[in-house]
């Protein structure tokens, strides 16, 4: 046996750990490129979410013995020990609350994995097709251990939030469709020689999402008839731990939601007026642009003009504000499947990038698409936000550790940097008339708000004295609805989605703006140690090379650079 086998250090160790992961998660490795994953499914059963947890176990105790080892003290040995220490210690908490037995959400549960990890499964040949085949009628089994799950948790009165249960049971219908599923729509681009296959293992699939509607709606609804649809500060306290890495001051985390806030408004106010003179409110100026904004008609035209805004900041930012290689500079716009939730995503390409990067746009059925709303969310979805970090992740996977560069992600560092970049672009002067402004500070807005309801009602927080809206009072999530719909310019079935978001994925919609706060305070620093000869594209690539890290240690990180 080799020595570095035998005796491994930090990063081989987490490596071990992705390998180990792929064989009890073959979702992730998909994401990841894993080609043998594409037949399977995870076991989503109590058991299943164990043996997931005996592995993180497992690897912590060879990560506790890896870091004895001489050479384990490095910066790149060190920073993927933090990581992989952090994220599976915020993961085992989680685990060990049972929250896997109450997990239902609009955008985060195992039903969207499974159907969402279709759209990224390769399908350029009949092998891919029959693979797809496989995988869809290994969707009872997967669904019946989700069930499993949920009924362990009503037994031990773990109830998942009433609205993200009616939510999901309203997804699962428009999945299953009337005359036609969604499953039946998209094996139907497979080849004439599998049709009979494809269109049975479409309807395997379809029948347990059918079965699995009825038992939410006929059983588990009614069991959690009355449970709180907010988690309560020691639940939130554990996600937001999961979500950020780190154990934030939520009272000052909310506090500074307010404090974004006001100064938000005051920058929208100046843009509003010069949309639209004389407006009694940003979101005046904003449904006057709804209508006579700049605007794209057609799906496929906004994907393509999405396509076009992209490939516009490579060739402006590549070689001035960053340097990037040749894989990196490509990714794809694409339209995401119906029946999802309203916020636009993003999916990093596999680890040899044989699958690029692409963002996806839920259109919600419109064929309508102001400019306004889109140039800077795709700024933050595309480039220079989540492709330009996440893409790198995975280009400098080598220097790093498939962990760092993949699985190991933290939400809030992704997400601050996506916000980051939406700022940087402005910075810079790429929202130079008053509509993408106006858009960009109303995105702006949207992620200050965002930590002040999902803190604010899920901790029950009183509102402050200074607040334009109900002040004195403890929020509650009918108020959070309302508040957020004010201070918005999406449409309300998207500001009903974000809702059911925040409450199911507690801690995760704060993210955004701290985040962003941690690579801002990064950049000054590191800008303040270096003076005259800070270089930020330098900056940049650094900052964008060293994988991920928890809020905990970003600035920390960023300000050495």
């Amino acid at each position: 046996m080799s020595d570095n086998i035998s005796s491994p250090l930090p990063r081989q160790v987490a490596d071990a750990y992705v390998d180990a992961l792929i064989d009890l998660d073959p979702i992730t490795g998909t994401y990841l490129g894993d080609a043998e994953s594409s037949t399977r499914l995870p076991d989503f059963s109590p058991a299943g979410q164990e043996a997931l947890a005996d592995l993180a176990r497992t690897t912590l105790d060879r990560l506790s013995e890896a870091e004895a080892r001489p050479g384990a003290g490095s910066d790149a040995e060190r920073r993927c020990a933090r990581l992989l220490r952090e994220r599976l210690t915020a993961e085992l908490a989680v685990h060990e609350a049972h929250e896997g037995l109450r997990a239902v959400s609009n955008i985060h549960s195992p039903v969207h994995s499974i159907r969402t990890v279709l759209t990224v499964t390769p399908v350029e040949t009949a092998e891919h097709w029959a693979a797809i085949a496989e995988r869809l009628r290994a969707v009872p089994a997967a669904l019946d251990g989700y069930r499993a799950s949920l009924a362990e948790g009503i037994e031990r009165k773990l109830p998942a939030g009433p609205r993200q249960v009616e939510t999901v049971i309203g997804q699962l219908d428009e999945w299953v469709g009337k005359d036609r599923s969604w499953f039946a729509e998209f094996t139907s681009a497979g080849p004439k020689e599998l049709r009979t296959d494809l269109d049975m293992a479409a309807a395997v699939a379809t029948g347990a999402f059918e079965d699995l509607r009825d038992w939410l709606h006929d059983t588990y609804a009614p069991s959690v008839q009355g449970a709180p649809d907010v988690v309560g500060r020691e639940r939130y306290a554990r996600w937001s731990r999961f979500w950020n890495g780190t154990d934030l001051d939520l009272d000052e985390a909310y506090a500074y939601g307010w404090s974004e806030y006001h100064r938000l408004m005051a920058e929208m106010r100046t843009e509003a007026q010069k949309v639209l003179p004389g407006a009694a409110t940003p979101w005046e100026a904003i449904k006057y642009l709804d209508e006579h904004g700049k605007h794209i008609e057609g799906v496929e035209e906004v994907r393509v003009w999405l396509q076009g805004l992209m490939d516009e900041a490579i060739e402006e930012l590549d070689g001035t504000h960053f340097e990037l290689a040749e894989r990196v500079r490509k990714v794809e716009s694409r339209i995401a499947p119906a029946g999802g939730a309203a916020a636009p995503y993003y999916t990093a390409p596999t680890v040899d990038f044989s699958r690029p990067g692409i963002t996806w746009l839920p259109t919600m059925g419109e064929t309508r698409f102001p400019v306004y709303d889109l140039v800077s969310t795709w700024y933050h979805e595309g480039v220079p936000g989540h492709h330009l970090q996440l893409a790198q992740w995975v280009h400098v996977a080598d220097r790093l550790s498939r962990y760092q560069a993949t699985v190991g992600g933290v939400s809030a560092n992704a997400e601050g940097w996506a916000l980051y970049a939406e700022r940087l672009m402005d910075e810079l002067g790429f929202l130079s008339d008053a509509e993408r402004r106006l858009g960009y500070l109303d995105a702006q807005m949207m992620r200050s708000t965002r930590v002040i309801v999902d803190i604010g009602m899920h901790l029950e927080l009183e509102i402050p004295a200074d607040s334009p809206y109900h002040p004195g009072e403890r929020w509650t999530p009918e108020l959070a609805r309302e508040f957020f719909g004010m201070h918005s310019g999406r449409p309300d079935d998207f500001v009903d989605s974000e809702l059911i978001r925040y409450l199911g994925m507690p801690g995760q919609a704060i993210g955004y703006k701290l985040g962003e706060r941690a690579w801002l305070k990064g950049r000054e620093a590191a800008r303040a140690a270096h003076g005259d000869s800070f270089d930020l594209k330098k900056w940049h690539m650094a900052a964008l090379s060293q994988g991920s890290l928890g809020l905990d240690d970003l600035v920390e990180e960023l300000s050495r650079l």
